[in-house]
């Protein structure tokens, strides 16, 4: 393993920005907690559970968007061919409102999905223990970010191994919602089956292809 140095201040700027969001949001948003105290701070016992939920989806997409972004192929011809006062979108840019897009219609239609269900009073104790799912990756994502950016490993070696992480965090988010405590999914085994399939799995081969084929 050896240290390089690179142009990667935006890198940096980034992480540390996505830091501070996180201390506004434990010390501010949710009463001066620590890290553990929110991760098992019940919902009865939440606050700013809405604010502090956009906050994480902002963070996440940021730094998801960072470490995913100089591995896609290219930007789309398309993409690119759009001129804003004389910007274009780089690969990052792309990434970032590709991931953003992904995730605002899929929790539009994940809420559609809990009140066509008739599970819409469980809305409010998915995201909120949604987040705490994401709070976690998301750091691991940051700590992603730092050795994809900063270190020099073996690229082919490390693609597998990223593979690899996103495979069982994939999976992992499914057992951690199905069997979650708090019952967050619609309790009929068909609903979290169409969850499963339709929000998940679906959504996911699509943003795949969208960054990178």
């Amino acid at each position: 393993m050896t240290r390089i140095v690179q142009q990667n201040d935006w890198v940096i700027i980034i992480i540390v920005c996505c830091i501070f969001l996180y201390i506004f949001m434990l010390l501010s948003l949710r009463r001066d907690s620590s890290v553990t105290e929110f991760l098992l701070e019940k919902y009865a016992d939440s606050t700013n559970n809405f604010l502090s939920w956009i906050i994480i989806s902002l963070v996440y997409t940021l730094v998801s968007s960072v470490f995913v972004s100089q591995s896609i192929p290219v930007v789309p011809k398309k993409v690119s061919d759009i001129h804003i006062l004389g910007y274009e979108l780089n690969k990052f840019g792309f990434t970032f409102l590709s991931i953003s897009g992904f995730y605002f219609v899929k929790n539009i239609l994940t809420y559609l999905f809990f009140a066509g269900t008739g599970a819409a009073k469980k809305w409010d104790i998915f995201y909120f223990t949604a987040s705490k799912f994401y709070f976690c990756l998301s750091v691991l994502v940051i700590m992603g970010c730092v050795v994809n950016y900063f270190y020099l490993f073996d690229r082919f070696m490390m693609f597998d191994i990223y593979v690899a992480a996103f495979v069982i965090a994939f999976l992992f988010k499914l057992l951690f919602y199905i069997f979650h405590r708090n019952n967050i999914l619609p309790e009929k085994w068909y609903y979290k089956f169409l969850y499963i399939c339709t929000l998940q799995i679906v959504p996911v081969l699509v943003l795949l292809k969208l960054l990178f084929f």
